[in-house]
């Protein structure tokens, strides 16, 4: 890698396989209050994003910006709770030894997300992955004020490990606001991969410098 000192990874899709549990979620959450769309747009739509947001931004492309977004969000987070308490997560195929791989080359890695920190949190719990031990921080859409394609987050990542030059910083998500949150943060390198919420052309279209299959691709950098 190309003087890479700060890798921040996407969750979802990305480094954890929770089976698209909150697309889908939030699909039915949206359909539940009488709006029609596929699962398809919610993933183009809403991928990446804080949720409140997602559904917004749903709404607004489907012209029912009317319709109360808050509403949609309250019973989607009661679904997701649900949904959550039988679901079994893993990490995607590669990701632990990569992710293992980086830190022993003394490359920081930060996991990021649109989720809550009670989402994310949870998440890893199920995986019993412990900071300082399969990552080195958390920063979920509760730390900071504005939520991907904003820069927020990995700026964060950056100030809490030091790192000044964002040339030193690689991003990498699932889905093309991941890649849009990278390049809107100056990142030296963005890649897209396709372990989760969207397809290659869907990620080509925010022109991240790679796109991967999973995130284990990040070593042959």
């Amino acid at each position: 890698m190309q003087h890479i000192k700060l890798v921040v990874l996407d969750m979802a899709g990305t480094t954890i396989d929770e089976q698209n549990v909150v697309y889908k979620t939030l699909h039915k959450a949206i359909n539940a209050h009488g709006v029609v769309v596929d699962l398809e747009t919610v993933l183009k739509h809403g991928a990446g994003k804080e949720k409140h947001q997602a559904i917004k931004d749903i709404l607004h492309f489907l012209g029912n910006s009317s319709l109360s977004s808050q509403a949609i969000f309250a019973d989607f987070k009661t679904m997701l709770d649900a949904a959550y308490d039988n679901l079994e997560v893993c990490p995607i195929t590669g990701v632990e030894a990569t992710i293992k791989a980086l830190r022993e080359r003394h490359i920081t890695v930060v996991l990021n997300t649109g989720y809550n920190s009670k989402v994310a949190n949870g998440l890893l719990q199920k995986m019993a992955w412990e900071e300082g031990i399969h990552y080195d921080a958390l920063i979920t859409a509760d730390d900071v004020t504005n939520g991907r394609p904003a820069p927020d987050m990995i700026h964060l990542a950056m100030d809490k490990f030091e790192i000044t030059d964002a040339n030193m910083v690689l991003k990498a998500g699932d889905s093309a606001i991941d890649i849009e949150e990278g390049k809107n943060a100056n990142c030296g390198i963005t890649v897209g991969v396709l372990s989760g919420a969207q397809t290659k052309s869907q990620l080509e279209t925010a022109q991240p410098d790679y796109i991967m299959q999973n995130v284990a691709g990040l070593l042959e950098l």
